[in-house]
């Protein structure tokens, strides 16, 4: 007997293929059958007399096809099936292209129902492709699935079609629907006047308006953001219980290392140290993300807190996403340190080094993981390395991450496992985060945002080029490069005929949903770019190649030539996009500026501006969609990385920006996301929720689900 738990192998009409592909769309049970809500519809509802049918209009026709049959055309080898259909008024073409199992599914004198395109070919009228089912010769509406109402149409996957999802859910909505429990309490539906779930579902799939439709929407985005509130909430909840190790600020030693540095912290950094400061002095574990634009001085936000995590006798974990950005870390970390006698460790998958009294050496990894073992080394900076099961603290007080926010609890419990304290998180990222999905995804962190650059910085101009302003841009850079300055020319991929992604720029992240649909031909590789440039456009022009294939050592290497002067031009790929400092650097040459997100390009233009200099960002673009305009128009407009995330969010949606499918959040509840006051209001349900039943004792049902709907959301 099938029950909302039953997995999609044991539901008749599903063979074992499209069990497969199902899988690979997130469905595994009937439930999730059930939640797989349309992405659109299309409102075949009106139906039409045959002789009121108009060329270029969609409609919905009712009548009995009187011929059917299928020839295939001699030039182009296309099956095209063709069918009269009658009615009282008249009688139509229909043609189908390249389908001809049709005319084994429908016979003549079948009555049935049509909906698709109407157009003019030298026959008169036809319907181009239309949907299609059978009806008996008096049929109610309500009965019918493909056409004749309003028609679910969903996200589909090579070989599951919305026609054939609606042929599978709508059965086991028949059964199921008004099984399947009510989770939300009475309170919120009477409240926010929802539709309960019996409803809800049905109205969802086959809504009997748009009206409908939208109520069930609005009730599962609801639903869904209230049980990712929840679950964020309760972690949140949890953690508070565990003890930290407390670090009392010395605000005279603050002083210090801010007078040692050759710059002046602007407001935000001071505002920003200071929340964090203040937490590290809590026993509860602090959760923070430090939030600001490329060049706004996060790592110096972060020292602060390290040097008074370390001054209390503890240590200090600082984990980068690329060897490249640790190793940055820890030079630039071991000179703000050098008059505070902190010894320092670097570790990464092939290397370790440490510094101490004004000087890096490297050790043995061995010696390195003793050193961190018995607390005499109380600073590390490394890669993933540090979470591996050899590295070992013995006062670990405070974990610094950089661009990786959801490292979460696992993690932290990987880094201190023999400690029954739980060490101090703070997030880094220079990928501006809207409010709406900070409040959500990471609503588990508190937010500390720097909002100014250093006062010395100008901001940098961008300026889109089309192919017929190439010329004009090249004589630009080699203007710039005679002044001795450096240009960094990005591309999507590394090498030219396949799609070789840098690591990092997967669909979802900050890269296109669709980029994987581009051929190798119209997309810029390093290596294509680089032949060009140093053969034919500057052959006098000293110009290198950096991609994430090579060895660290080679791109550190490459990156000190770059920074010295002895590199005019860096051909890269997106393996500069995080970290990288070259204050010499004032172009950023961005080939097929489409192909990544607003994010990733903004990242892009923070590697130029980092010195007094005035540089500048030029987007080459051969694609003159208006969707891309929209977005580049967007990056030229705005220098603020917040305001900017906040319209890729609007114009791209959350699920395409940084991928539903990646994080298990379902569709429903990503486009929610985009609702701030939605967002909020969920927040506060779930607040209040918790603050009346912190366990979810009193509803049972709810609290099955958030543990159901913890295990397909996987943020960490």
């Amino acid at each position: 007997m099938l029950t909302i738990e039953t997995k999609v192998e044991e539901i008749p009409r599903i063979g074992t293929a499209y069990q497969k592909k199902l899988k690979k769309l997130g469905i595994k049970t009937v439930q999730d059958l059930l939640c797989y809500f349309p992405a659109r519809y299309n409102d075949f509802s009106n139906i039409v007399e045959i002789n009121k049918l108009k060329n270029g209009y969609s409609a919905c026709v009712q009548g009995k096809i009187i011929e059917i049959g299928t020839t295939r055309t001699f030039k182009k080898w296309v099956d095209i099936t063709e069918a009269t259909i009658e009615d009282d008024t008249g009688s139509i073409k229909a043609l189908w292209f390249n389908q001809p199992y049709i005319d084994k599914s429908l016979k003549e004198d079948d009555f049935v129902c049509l909906a698709g395109k109407v157009s003019l070919g030298k026959g008169g009228l036809y319907l181009n492709n239309p949907a299609y089912e059978k009806i008996n010769e008096v049929t109610d509406n309500h009965s019918l699935t493909h056409t004749g109402r309003i028609v679910p149409v969903y996200s589909e996957t090579r070989g599951v079609t919305s026609r054939w999802l609606r042929y599978i859910i709508k059965p086991l909505l028949a059964n199921f629907y008004n099984k399947v429990p009510e989770i939300l309490p009475e309170e919120i539906l009477k409240k926010h006047k929802f539709l309960p779930i019996q409803k809800a579902l049905w109205q969802a799939h086959f809504p009997d308006s748009f009206e409908y439709a939208d109520a069930a929407k609005a009730r599962f985005a609801f639903e869904n953001l209230f049980l990712l509130q929840l679950s964020i909430l309760k972690e949140r909840a949890k953690l508070m219980q565990k003890t930290a190790p407390a670090c009392p600020m010395d605000a005279k030693l603050m002083r210090e290392f801010t007078k040692s540095l050759p710059f002046q912290l602007t407001d935000s950094q001071k505002q920003c140290s200071y929340q964090i400061l203040k937490d590290l002095e809590k026993p509860a574990p602090m959760s923070r993300l430090l939030e600001g634009d490329v060049g706004s001085g996060k790592t110096v936000v972060a020292t602060m807190a390290a040097l008074s995590a370390v001054k209390n006798g503890h240590q200090v974990a600082f984990m980068a996403p690329t060897e490249i950005l640790a190793s940055q870390h820890f030079k630039g970390i071991s000179k703000m340190l050098e008059k505070f006698d902190v010894a320092i460790g670097y570790l990464s998958g092939k290397e370790s080094f440490r510094y101490k009294a004004g000087k890096i050496e490297e050790v043995k990894k061995k010696d390195l993981l003793l050193d961190l073992e018995f607390g005499q080394i109380p600073m590390v900076i490394g890669t993933h390395s540090l979470i591996q099961k050899t590295v070992k603290f013995s006062k670990l007080a405070l974990v610094i991450v950089d661009e990786q926010h959801r490292f979460g609890v696992a993690q932290r419990a990987e880094l201190t496992k023999n400690s029954r304290l739980v060490p101090h998180l703070l997030s880094m990222t220079a990928t501006p985060i809207p409010r709406t999905l900070a409040l959500t995804v990471y609503g588990d962190l508190d937010l500390s945002l720097i909002k100014e650059m250093p006062k010395d910085r100008k901001k940098t101009k961008t300026v889109i080029v089309d192919p017929s302003e190439r010329k004009t841009a090249y004589d630009f850079i080699r203007k710039e490069v005679k002044e001795g300055k450096g240009v960094f020319v990005i591309c999507p991929k590394i090498e030219s005929g396949s799609l070789k992604l840098e690591a990092g720029m997967t669909t979802g992240s900050f890269v296109p949903q669709n980029y994987s649909l581009i051929s190798g031909n119209e997309t810029k590789s390093v290596t294509q770019e680089y032949e060009k440039l140093s053969k034919e456009i500057f052959p006098d022009l000293r110009i290198t190649m950096m991609h994430g294939k090579m060895k660290p050592k080679e791109k550190e290497r490459i990156m000190l030539d770059f920074k010295k002067g002895e590199i005019d031009v860096l051909v890269s790929t997106s393996v500069v996009e995080v970290g990288v400092d070259v204050p010499r650097a004032t172009v950023m040459m961005i080939e097929g500026a489409e192909r990544f997100g607003l994010a990733q390009l903004h990242q892009f233009r923070g590697r130029v501006g980092r010195s007094d200099m005035q540089s500048y960002c030029f987007l080459f673009t051969t694609d003159p969609s208006q969707l891309n305009r929209k977005r580049l128009k967007a990056l030229v407009d705005s220098h603020n990385g917040f305001e900017l995330a906040q319209k890729d969010l609007e114009i791209r949606g959350p699920g395409q920006l940084y991928g539903s499918q990646q994080w298990g959040i379902p569709d429903v509840a990503m486009e929610g996301i985009l609702n701030i006051f939605l967002v909020e209001k969920t927040r506060a349900a779930a607040k209040e929720m918790l603050e009346k039943d912190p366990e979810l004792k009193n509803h049972l049902l709810l609290k099955e689900r958030v543990k159901h709907f913890e295990k397909k959301i996987h943020f960490e």
